[in-house]
């Protein structure tokens, strides 16, 4: 065999030894995520068994609370009605919501006891899956990301938590009322099964918790340098437009007061994003100027 053949030979084993690494590496870490999901999903079941001890009072009173007129935001609603009846229409008042919920499945009462019970787990598990999913992401950052990043877990669960009990309180009620009493024609009767009901109650609680996690993707955004502060205060007006037009759909009314209500809380969230962007903005460009000074040595 020639000296060339040879070397080609070794070359050739080398690299298939090192794709034979990588893709062991690559597993590595396949199983690494695995073990920290499993755990995760475990939480989360613990959670869901435990809120089978407490299903009576989370379907009663947490997941038909929205429907029910003695809700505390239409009990809020109806005292600001009467506390400024000049700049808001008795309309906000909400005294009863016309609609009917029904099952149509035989399973469908077993099946919405469950799911609602998983619903349950998932949002009380919110923290604890964060929390594995920092530990999967940590090994990978260096020193001062990590410093940096280290209350992302509390950040991020404290604003999730902020976004279920804004979308529960606020954008859900606001919204069953506006879809419960919405109608074409008055010939038809809004009959709705439980399953949609739960659906929409679901989609809107855990969705604003979704929506107020914005800073946190703008952190991780901003960190990568996707995402400037720049980029966000000449978006301003289009985000503004975005903002004002969810809010018009969530509110039972006309009233600017009810719709500013909605939009100030996504407001304030777009701010502070801009805040947070400029302020990482403003510490990379630090470090650069300290690595060029050090050059410059």
């Amino acid at each position: 065999m020639s000296s060339n053949k040879k070397r080609d030979l070794i070359g050739a084993i080398k690299e298939k030894g090192k794709t034979i690494e990588a893709e062991m590496s690559f597993f590595d870490h396949i199983d690494v995520l695995r073990k920290h999901l499993l755990r995760a999903l475990l939480v989360v079941v613990i959670f869901t068994i435990g809120a089978f001890w407490f299903s009576d009072f989370i379907f009663n009173e947490l997941i038909m609370g929205p429907k029910n007129p003695d809700f505390w935001t239409y009990r809020m609603m109806c005292k600001m009605a009467a506390a400024w009846p000049s700049m808001i229409s008795s309309d906000l008042c909400i005294t009863h919501i016309d609609a009917k919920i029904i099952n149509t499945e035989m399973a469908g009462q077993f099946t919405l006891q469950i799911n609602a019970c998983v619903m349950v787990g998932i949002i009380l598990g919110i923290p604890y899956i964060l929390f594995e999913l920092w530990l999967f992401i940590k090994p990978a950052l260096h020193e001062n990301e990590r410093k940096s990043a280290s209350s992302f877990v509390t950040f991020a669960s404290v604003l999730f938590f902020i976004g279920i009990m804004f979308g529960y309180y606020i954008v859900c009620p606001l919204s069953v009322n506006f879809l419960t009493n919405f109608t074409v024609s008055p010939d038809i009767e809004n009959t709705f099964t439980i399953t949609s009901y739960l659906s929409s109650v679901a989609t809107l609680t855990i969705g604003s918790g979704i929506i107020f996690q914005l800073p946190v993707v703008i952190y991780i955004l901003s960190k990568f340098g996707i995402m400037t502060p720049a980029f966000m205060r000449s978006s301003r007006r289009y985000a503004a437009v975005v903002i004002l037009i969810v809010a018009a759909v969530v509110t039972p009314t006309a009233d600017v007061m009810t719709m500013l209500v909605v939009a100030l809380p996504l407001f304030v969230l777009y701010e502070l994003s801009i805040f947070i962007s400029a302020n990482i903005e403003r510490k990379r460009n630090k470090e650069l100027r300290g690595v060029s000074t050090i050059n410059r040595k």
